[in-house]
């Protein structure tokens, strides 16, 4: 009798565990943020300082996995030689800026299938979000660039589409 009320004992105390348990583990998404952290940074070998501070990720029981970097597109061109910015480096960060944004947004797209098809825990019906907050200077022309680009899907469609070879279909991005 006594076997018997402690294997009830360990199947409850199982089953409980297995409830309060988180869906996807701290584990699997700081993999999936390391991960981010080295498609991000190698982007483009000029910025010393692409990432600002390292990506976060949350998984929002009933929404799915949303993962947030900072990023900083471009470097500053100011130094203590030259702290003050000239027009000229203002407009040539602002084109460049303008010209990253789209690499940007591809890289994430990409980043966005491959966390999609790791986070295993993610049901079908959920979202898998990356949202990349853009960096901006004081004096900086703020006309045309966003403060933040976002990418997600729909994990199950975005799974099926990349076997089809039709992603884009379901990759919804945004910018603001």
């Amino acid at each position: 009798m006594k076997n018997i009320c402690v294997s009830f004992l360990l199947l409850a105390a199982m089953a409980f565990a297995a409830a309060t348990a988180p869906r996807v583990s701290r584990t699997a998404l700081r993999a999936m943020e390391k991960s981010l952290d080295e498609q991000i940074s190698r982007l483009w070998p000029d910025v010393p300082y692409l990432l600002i501070g390292p990506t976060r990720g949350v998984y929002l029981e009933g929404y799915g996995a949303v993962f947030t970097a900072e990023v900083n597109l471009v470097p500053n061109p100011s130094s203590l030689m030259a702290p003050v910015v000239s027009k000229a480096d203002i407009a040539r960060l602002h084109q460049l800026k303008l010209e990253r944004i789209p690499l940007l947004k591809k890289a994430l797209r990409e980043a966005l299938v491959s966390t999609a098809a790791s986070l295993d825990t993610v049901p079908a019906t959920e979202q898998v979000t990356i949202v990349a907050l853009l960096d901006h200077y004081a004096w900086e022309d703020l006309s045309g660039l966003p403060s933040q680009v976002m990418v997600q899907a729909v994990k199950g469609k975005l799974l099926d589409a990349q076997r089809t070879g039709n992603v884009e279909s379901v990759i919804q991005v945004s910018e603001n």
